[in-house]
C-alpha cells in the first residue's frame, strides 16, 4: 500500500483546517482580551511556538520508536494527532472564555494598563492554544516517518509542504469569502474539526492495511547530507522564516492605502502570499525530480540572493506614481506585482533547505522545520515593535532584504571577484530603490508623520481639507457631525456629570464634550493619534492636559471590560468604513452589554453609523434594541450617517428650544461653530427633524440578524451582496441621513 497520495490529501485538508483555526482563534482572543498589537503578537507567537515545539519533539519520537520501520504505527499516531487537533474547535473557545471571566473578576487586582494584564492574557492564550498547535507541528515528522521507506523519501518534506500550502490557500479563500459569513466563527471552527475527524479516521483505517517494511529499504543514515557546516543551513532556515513573517507585517502597512481595511483585503493578501509560496514549492518539486535529487553547487546562494532582491519589489509596487489608479482590483494587482516573486522564491527555498538538511529523516526534519518556525516567531515581533515604529516601510524592507541578498551574492561561487561584483550590484539595486521609489504619504507635500507599533499616522491638508490617515486610510474629516456626537446625548441627559469618548480621531468629539466642563475620558487604540490633535484644533493640547481630561491609550473594548467606572454619557465613533475588519467588536451585542454596565442609571449611549446598506442599519438598530429598551435614531446634520441614542430609561421627546436651554454657553457656541445652522435651536431642530422611527428602520431589513461577536454581519457581506436581487432593499425616498459624505 502506497500512502503518498493519501498523505497529499491529508496534508491539504490539515493545512486548510490549521489556517481556519488560526483565523478563528485570533478573532476569539481579540474579543476576550482586546484588539491590541500586543495581543495579536501573543496569539501568533503561541501558534508558531506550538508548531516549532511539536515539530522538534515528534521528530525525536519518530526516531526513538522507529516509526520509519513501522508505517502502521506512524499512520496510527498521525490519525490520533488529527483527531486530537479536531477537539480544539470546542476546547479553545471554552478555555479563552474561562480565562476572560477570571481576568474580569480580578479587575480590582490586575490593572488593565499593567504588564501583568498582558502576562495574564498570554498565559490563557498559551493554555488554550499551545497544546493543539504542538499537535499540529507534530504531524510533519510523523507523516515523514510513514513515508521514509518509500521511493524519494528524502524529499518527503517538500511533498507534504506543497500539499499543506495548497490546503492553507483554500482555507484562506473559503473561510474569509464563504464560511464565516454562513456559519460564523464557531461554526467555521467546527467545520475545520470535521475535516480533522475525516482525516484522522482515514489514517487509522489505512494503518490496518500497512504491511511491514523490508529491512533493505530502511537506511538509518540521512539520504542526503546537510548543506553547509556548523549549522549554516539552519541559520538560512531561521532567517527565511524571520524575513517572510516580518515582511508580511510591513506589507499590510504598505498596501492598506490601496486595498482598504475590510477582511477581504487582508484575506486576499494572505491568499497571494500562499499562492506564490505554493507555485514556488511546485517549481522546486519539478526541478528536483528532473535532477534526481542532485542540487547544483551554489544553487542555495543564488536562491538566497533572489530572496533578498525580490524583497525590495514591494517598494516599487507601493509607489503611488505607479499608473494603476484607485480601486480594489488595481490595489490587488499592486500587491501581486510586489510580493509574488518574493513568495515564489521563498516557496522554492524553504522545502529545498528542509529536504537537504533532513534527507527524509523525521528527527532532522523536525529540527529544521522548528528552526524555520522560530524565525517566524521573531519576524513579526521585530517588524511590529522595532522596525515599523522607528523606521519607514522603505527602510524596514531594505534592512530585511539587503543583508541576505548581499550574503547570498558573496557565496554564489568559487570566483571571489564575481561574487563581489554581484554583491555590489545588490547594494546598487538597493540604493536605486531607496532613491527613486516613494511611499504613499509622499502624495501629501505638507504632512506630519507619526509611527508606532500599531500604525503609521499622517496629518495633512489645510483648512477644511485637513485629513487624518491611519495606515494610509482616511479616518475622519472636520465635520459638525463629530460635535453632535457629544452635544446630542449630553443635551438629552438631565444632569450629565461626566462622559466617555471611545475613539479619538481628530479630537473633535472630545473637544466638544469638554465644553460642558465635565470630567471626560477618551480612549484611543493608536498611540500617535492624540499627539496630532493640535494639527486640527489650536486648543487641543491645552484641553488634553486640563483638569478633568483623561486620555487613555488602549483598546476601547478592553477598557470597557477592565474599568470599574460608570458614566452618564458614552459616545462611540468606530474607525470607518463600517465594514472594517474587527469593527464589529465595537458594534456587537456583547459590546453593548459592556456599555450598559458602564452607564449609570439613566445614562445615554451615542453610537454613530457613518453609512452603509439599509440591512446593516436595521441590524444595528436590532442589536441595540436587544440590549437597551429605549432607542432613538437621528439622521446627521449634513445629510449622511445616523446617530443612535440608547438608554435603559426613556429618552424624553423634548423640543429643540428646551434642549438648547440645557447647553452651557461654551457648548452652545461649539455646537454651531461649523454650522450648518446659525443657532443651537436651529441646529437641534434640524436634528430632531431628521429623526427616523425605529420601527421604520427595522423594517428595512426585517430578517437581518443581530450582530454578535460570532456573527459579524457588518464585516462579512460578500455573499449577501452577490446574491441580492436587483432592486433589493433600498432606503425609501426622503429618508434622511444615510448617504455617504462627498
Amino acid at each position: 500500500m502506497n500512502p503518498r497520495p493519501w498523505f497529499f490529501l491529508f496534508f491539504a485538508a490539515s493545512g486548510f483546517a490549521s489556517l481556519v483555526y488560526e483565523v478563528v482563534w485570533l478573532r476569539i482572543s481579540m474579543a476576550q482580551f482586546g484588539v491590541t498589537s500586543a495581543l495579536t503578537a501573543i496569539v501568533l507567537s503561541v501558534f508558531m511556538a506550538g508548531l516549532a515545539l511539536g515539530s522538534f519533539l515528534s521528530g525525536r519520537f519518530a526516531r526513538r520508536f522507529h516509526w520509519d520501520r513501522e508505517p502502521a504505527a506512524a499512520l496510527r499516531t498521525y490519525g490520533v494527532l488529527e483527531l486530537s487537533i479536531g477537539l480544539s474547535a470546542f476546547v479553545v473557545p471554552a478555555v479563552l472564555r474561562g480565562g476572560h471571566a477570571l481576568l474580569a473578576a480580578s479587575a480590582g487586582q490586575v490593572s488593565w494598563r499593567s504588564p501583568a494584564y498582558h502576562l495574564a492574557s498570554a498565559f490563557w492564550v498559551a493554555l488554550a492554544l499551545l497544546p493543539f498547535c504542538t499537535l499540529m507541528g507534530a504531524t510533519f515528522p510523523t507523516a515523514m516517518a510513514a513515508l521514509r521507506a518509500g521511493a524519494h523519501g528524502e524529499r518527503s518534506f517538500s511533498y507534504l509542504y506543497v500539499a499543506n500550502v495548497l490546503g492553507a490557500l483554500a482555507g484562506t479563500l473559503l473561510s474569509a469569502f464563504v464560511l464565516i459569513e454562513l456559519l460564523g466563527f464557531r461554526g467555521t471552527g467546527r467545520a475545520a474539526a470535521l475535516l480533522n475527524l475525516v482525516v484522522g479516521l482515514a489514517a487509522l483505517a489505512l494503518s490496518f492495511r500497512a504491511g511491514p517494511v523490508r529491512e533493505d529499504l530502511v537506511d538509518d543514515a540521512p539520504l542526503l547530507p546537510a548543506l553547509g557546516k556548523g549549522g549554516g543551513a539552519l541559520w538560512f532556515l531561521f532567517a527565511t522564516g524571520l524575513m517572510t513573517l516580518a515582511m508580511e507585517v510591513v506589507w499590510i502597512r504598505q498596501f492598506t492605502p490601496y486595498l482598504g481595511t475590510v477582511v477581504y483585503a487582508f484575506a486576499s493578501v494572505l491568499a497571494l502570499y500562499l499562492g506564490g509560496t505554493f507555485a514556488g514549492s511546485r517549481v522546486y518539486r519539478s526541478w528536483i525530480e528532473r535532477r534526481k535529487g542532485q542540487v547544483p553547487a551554489g544553487a542555495l546562494a543564488v536562491a538566497w540572493t533572489l530572496v533578498g532582491l525580490t524583497a525590495l519589489l514591494p517598494l516599487v509596487a507601493a509607489d503611488p506614481r505607479l499608473p494603476l489608479g484607485p480601486g480594489f482590483s488595481r490595489g490587488l494587482l499592486r500587491v501581486a506585482l510586489g510580493i509574488l516573486p518574493f513568495c515564489g522564491t521563498v516557496g522554492f527555498l524553504t522545502p529545498l533547505l528542509v529536504d537537504r538538511v533532513s534527507g527524509g529523516d523525521p528527527r532532522r526534519a523536525g529540527d529544521a522545520y522548528a528552526v524555520n518556525v522560530l524565525g517566524c516567531i521573531v519576524g513579526p515581533l521585530l517588524a511590529g515593535f522595532v522596525l515599523l515604529p522607528t523606521l519607514s516601510e522603505t527602510w524596514a524592507l531594505l534592512l530585511l532584504g539587503v543583508p541576505p541578498a548581499a550574503a547570498g551574492a558573496l557565496r554564489t561561487g568559487s570566483r571571489p571577484a564575481a561574487s563581489r561584483t554581484l554583491a555590489a550590484g545588490v547594494v546598487a539595486a538597493s540604493a536605486l530603490a531607496l532613491v527613486f521609489t516613494r511611499s504613499f504619504e509622499s502624495r501629501f507635500p505638507h504632512r506630519i508623520v507619526r509611527r508606532d507599533e500599531t500604525a503609521t499616522v499622517v496629518a495633512t491638508g489645510t483648512g477644511w481639507n485637513r485629513l487624518l490617515l491611519v495606515n494610509g486610510f482616511s479616518m475622519t474629516i472636520l465635520t459638525p457631525v463629530s460635535k453632535v456626537m457629544a452635544h446630542l446625548p449630553l443635551a438629552f441627559h438631565p444632569r450629565p456629570q461626566d462622559g466617555l469618548v471611545l475613539c479619538f480621531g481628530m479630537g473633535t468629539t472630545f473637544r466638544s464634550m469638554r465644553r460642558w466642563d465635565i470630567p471626560t475620558t477618551v480612549v484611543e487604540l493608536v498611540p500617535s493619534v492624540p499627539t496630532l490633535a493640535g494639527y486640527y484644533h489650536a486648543d487641543a493640547q491645552a484641553l488634553q492636559h486640563a483638569p478633568g481630561a483623561h486620555v487613555v491609550i488602549d483598546d476601547a473594548r478592553r477598557y470597557m471590560e477592565r474599568t470599574a467606572r460608570q458614566y452618564d454619557v458614552i459616545t462611540i465613533d468606530p474607525p470607518p468604513p463600517v465594514e472594517a475588519a474587527g469593527s464589529s467588536l465595537l458594534y456587537s451585542q456583547e459590546f453593548y452589554r459592556l456599555v450598559q454596565r458602564r452607564l449609570r442609571p439613566g445614562g445615554i449611549l451615542q453610537q454613530w453609523l457613518p453609512g452603509g446598506e439599509a440591512e446593516l442599519a436595521a441590524s444595528f438598530g436590532r442589536t441595540l434594541l436587544a440590549v437597551f429598551p429605549h432607542v432613538r435614531v437621528f439622521g446627521g446634520v449634513e445629510g449622511w450617517g445616523l446617530h443612535f441614542l440608547a438608554s435603559d430609561t426613556p429618552i424624553p421627546a423634548l423640543p429643540a428650544d428646551a434642549l438648547a436651554r440645557r447647553l452651557p454657553p461654551p457648548a452652545a457656541a461649539d455646537l454651531v461653530e461649523w454650522g450648518p445652522e446659525a443657532t443651537p435651536q436651529a441646529q437641534l431642530a434640524r436634528l430632531l427633524g431628521n429623526e427616523i422611527p425605529l420601527g421604520t428602520l427595522l423594517q428595512l431589513g426585517p430578517d437581518v440578524p443581530i450582530l454578535t461577536d460570532d456573527r459579524p454581519y457588518n464585516e462579512y457581506f460578500l455573499l449577501r451582496r452577490a446574491l441580492r436581487t436587483p432592486g433589493g432593499v433600498r432606503f425609501p425616498t426622503g429618508l434622511a441621513g444615510m448617504g455617504e459624505p462627498e
